[in-house]
């Protein structure tokens, strides 16, 4: 923004951290090709002019060249952050200053802050949300039902909020159609099994730089990214243990090469636990009282609540320390649990969340999904919807064409056999 210019309305930490922020972002946008293009033909097309987005996602650099390519379509752009510790602090700061995007987020608000912030962001009247938990679309129809006919659609970027959209949507009690982004193959192929293995691996070296070769690890919840996260700490040399609910899961887990386990069982025979399932009180009393000492839990689903925090609090009677940084100790009548990034999302939490490249992905469905709800909301019902293909098929295509690599069309023999039934052996 030039010195003229009027900041936005915002509540960051520290506007001084700008700087440092720009060149992060800059950083990530090398790793993202698609969404560069994307932002390139919006400039150029402007196909959400005029209109006002919501978001509620996660304030990290690739976050950053999302709001930058929505801005760049013409729309007026207000962000919150979807958790209270994965916001970076100079993101917030440069989107503000040096891009002129509203943020309200601040890295380790507290609950009333968080909410404060959603509040900000539906003061602005959004006609699109764009959510990453479900919360400001739940805050909407919970305390502001007024402004629900104001929006004309909304996108949700995570498994967990689509889970509550869709219990929504089967109550009809939502109101207004939704994409779940969470759904294309361009997203959850590759950004819950590659983005969130590597980057929950990160966050938990980062935080206790614990060696995984050789340890006893247990993975709650076997969908994309469990599979993701135990693939990468079997590449680390673990030894994994897969708890799940969902019988077919446990069968993948099984034919995988892991031990499936219930959690009462792997509760004594693991160092780690990390725990991927979007559920609640998935380790709990029973389980803590079961661990050995020294052994460590982390969270990789989007919300705190899959440990039992306050179970393990109310044990520990007071006995809490941080023994280094996103580390807690609860001391319990003598042995030692530890608890990484307070039980929140531990890849960001912890570490800088999923790199750029599979990001890329993710966030150019969230920006051609707005492109499509602005042109099509009129035809939609409020429901939830999947990515449509063609939007999918196009994130793939412009992918593999940042990387140099051409594939094979179908010939017309192969295309007419394809859609024939009259072939045979």
């Amino acid at each position: 923004m030039t010195a003229t210019e009027t900041l936005p309305a915002h509540d960051v930490t520290d506007l001084g951290l700008a700087a440092e922020g720009v060149r992060r972002i800059e950083w990530a946008e090398r790793e993202m090709p698609v969404l560069r293009l994307i932002r390139e033909r919006f400039e150029r097309e402007r196909p959400l002019d005029g209109l006002r987005i919501g978001a509620c996602l996660h304030v990290t650099t690739e976050t950053a060249n999302l709001m930058r390519t929505l801005k760049a379509g013409g729309a007026e752009v207000v962000l919150a952050a979807s958790n209270p510790l994965s916001t970076k602090d100079d993101v917030a700061a440069a989107l503000v200053k040096e891009y002129g995007i509203g943020v309200f987020a601040r890295r380790g608000e507290d609950r009333d802050t968080y909410y404060a912030h959603l509040n900000a962001v539906a003061d602005g009247h959004p006609q699109i949300t764009m959510d990453d938990g479900c919360d400001l679309v739940s805050l909407l129809h919970q305390e502001r039902p007024g402004q629900i006919a104001e929006v004309l659609a909304g996108t949700e970027e995570t498994t967990t909020g689509v889970i509550r959209l869709r219990a929504m949507a089967a109550d009809n009690a939502l109101g207004f159609p939704v994409v779940a982004v969470n759904e294309a193959q361009t997203k959850h192929l590759f950004d819950n099994r590659y983005g969130t293995g590597q980057s929950t691996l990160d966050g938990i070296l980062r935080a206790t730089n614990l060696l995984i070769a050789g340890r006893n690890v247990v993975v709650a919840g076997y969908g994309w990214v469990g599979k993701g996260i135990a693939s990468r700490m079997h590449g680390h040399g673990a030894h994994l243990a897969i708890i799940e609910v969902d019988p077919v899961r446990a069968l993948e887990a099984l034919m995988d090469g892991f031990q499936v386990m219930t959690a009462a069982q792997a509760a004594p025979w693991g160092d780690l636990f990390i725990t991927a399932t979007g559920n609640v009180n998935v380790f709990r009393r029973e389980h803590f009282e079961a661990m050995h000492d020294g052994a460590v839990m982390a969270n990789s689903g989007h919300f705190d609540a899959e440990l039992d925090l306050a179970a393990l609090r109310d044990m520990a009677e007071g006995h809490v320390r941080e023994v280094r940084d996103n580390v807690q100790e609860f001391d319990i009548g003598g042995k030692r649990l530890n608890l990484v990034a307070e039980g929140r999302l531990v890849n960001l939490g912890a570490a800088e969340g999923h790199p750029a490249a599979v990001m890329d992905m993710s966030f150019a469905n969230q920006a051609l999904s707005a492109e499509y709800v602005a042109k099509h909301h009129g035809e939609l019902e409020a429901t939830v919807y999947v990515v449509p293909e063609a939007i999918d098929r196009e994130v793939a295509r412009l992918k593999l064409a940042a990387r140099g690599i051409v594939i094979d069309p179908m010939t017309p023999e192969q295309v007419a056999y394809m859609s024939s039934w009259q072939h045979g052996t």
